[in-house]
């Protein structure tokens, strides 16, 4: 999984196209991309791996990070 920003919804497109575009140069097929139209947080899905392209207001609302964070409050319960 990548996580990556652009500083407006603009980039964020930029930069999906543009990769897209390599990826389909170099495999010959198009990545499925999704979120596109809004460019707030648009998904390539490459495959083997995920790219998220955000908007810096949007990643920090969803803060995938903390997916891997050292203490993400999820403990076993004592049973």
């Amino acid at each position: 999984m990548i996580i990556a920003s652009g500083r407006s919804a603009r980039h964020v497109t930029s930069i999906a196209t543009h990769l897209a575009q390599k990826v389909k140069d170099k495999k010959g097929e198009s990545p499925k991309l999704e979120g596109l139209p809004n460019a707030d947080w648009v998904l390539i899905d490459l495959g083997d791996v995920i790219v998220h392209l955000f908007r810096p207001e949007v990643r920090a609302f969803y803060n995938l990070e903390k997916i891997w964070a050292g203490d993400s409050g999820h403990r076993p319960s004592d049973v």
